[in-house]
């Protein structure tokens, strides 16, 4: 903001108008350059600068063979991988139109829960680190820690698991895994309770979240909001739900959803859907069938040599000679998945060889591009930052 010296009184005036840069390196802009138009300290408007990470995944997909884009695909949102992983191989498998074990759909549902609770809680730390709130910001990450060694123990991998393949997954549940599961439940729901009186009741972050950054039921939907943001406006709607995958149709849980619209009510669906994702782990340990982790057409490849070391032996799916480039058939197919921050949706085409000819993806946080530009519109400028951090927004995953 800019200012001038009124010679004739010796003081300084402020004018009424300015212009604020916050970022893309300001610890508050999540690698955005947010170009914020003031009049007094009322937000005009807002221009958003985002592309200060872009991987340009999508071009990259034109000259890589399908196997060997898994863990470029997974990189745009690192801490919700698995998302990123399962919608693209559910989107390969169309056109390849392979069908997946039961067992397989059950364990790509367990992941993907285990990634939404640690996404959440990485959400829910940037968040509290926005208002000041450093407790919060320690204790999101300490937890998410717990969910990230059961991704590491199940996958073999902390960052891009590239745990689903065409056809199943890469490896079984073992029985020390599951008492890891069972554990991180008990200490989860013990913590939140914990988190409820430090963050969540705090009467300094009601204040800061009540209220603030309003988003109505009618506005969600124009501006093509989506995942937590969109059901804390009232909106019903969770791709799990709509058009269930997985094992998603043999589970119960329910959609928490808000009527507020706020920040406020966006923190608490995030909370919220956490416990219901913990439902959903206890009766997939509890119902999961026996079975194969992988499609016949493809477990038969595997040599018998290979099969009794790492399957027989291990639980560990060792890659037939299939997978290194294979040529699905012309065809195009679209998927979606209910990622951590919303609808996540596919499209690739196939003209025949081992590469894709086109694809593109969808991804939540570039949807919260325009959300959060629309919010900051006549908001004050000290709630900026709970707006923003309230919509957990992932810069890499929109400038994918």
């Amino acid at each position: 903001m800019t200012s001038q010296l009124e010679p004739s009184f010796g003081v300084e005036i402020i004018p009424v108008e300015g212009e604020l840069n916050v970022g893309p390196q300001h610890p508050g802009s999540g690698h955005m350059r947010i170009y914020v138009k003031l009049n007094g300290d009322i937000i005009e408007d807002v221009d958003l600068d985002v592309g200060y990470v872009h991987r340009s995944v999508e071009k990259l997909s034109e000259v890589r063979n399908y196997m060997h884009l898994i863990p470029l695909i997974e990189r745009p949102a690192i801490l919700d991988s698995i998302h990123m992983n399962l919608g693209y191989i559910m989107a390969v498998e169309k056109i390849l139109n392979v069908d997946v074990p039961e067992r397989a759909q059950y364990l790509r549902t367990l992941v993907a829960e285990v990634n939404r609770i640690a996404s959440h809680l990485y959400g829910m730390g940037i968040l509290a680190i926005f208002l000041g709130h450093s407790t919060g910001f320690m204790w999101g990450f300490g937890d998410r820690e717990v969910w990230v060694e059961i991704l590491q123990a199940i996958t073999g991998a902390r960052v891009t698991n590239s745990y689903i393949i065409p056809g199943g997954v890469r490896r079984d549940l073992t029985p020390a895994i599951k008492e890891m599961i069972e554990k991180a439940i008990v200490y989860q729901r013990k913590k939140i309770q914990d988190w409820y009186k430090i963050l969540v009741n705090n009467p300094n972050i009601r204040a800061r979240l009540e209220n603030v950054g309003v988003m109505s039921k009618e506005n969600a939907i124009k501006w093509g909001a989506v995942g937590p943001n969109l059901r804390a406006s009232g909106v019903y709607y969770d791709v799990r739900k709509i058009e269930p995958y997985g094992a998603y149709d043999k589970v119960d849980f329910e959609i928490p959803m808000y009527k507020e619209g706020d920040a406020y009510a966006r923190t608490l669906v995030r909370f919220e859907e956490m416990e219901q994702s913990m439902r959903i782990l206890e009766q997939v340990i509890k119902q999961i069938p026996d079975g194969n982790i992988l499609s016949d057409r493809f477990f038969k490849q595997i040599p018998p040599v290979r099969l009794k070391k790492w399957w027989e032996g291990q639980r560990r799916v060792v890659f037939p000679g299939y997978y290194a480039s294979f040529r699905p058939p012309k065809g195009e197919a679209i998927s979606r998945v209910e990622a951590g921050r919303g609808e996540l949706a596919y499209y690739i085409i196939s003209d025949g060889s081992p590469k894709p000819y086109r694809l593109r993806m969808i991804t939540p946080s570039y949807r919260l591009i325009y959300v959060f530009k629309e919010l900051c519109k006549g908001a004050r400028y000290a709630d900026l930052v709970a707006i923003y951090g309230s919509l957990d927004y992932f810069p890499p995953e929109a400038d994918r």
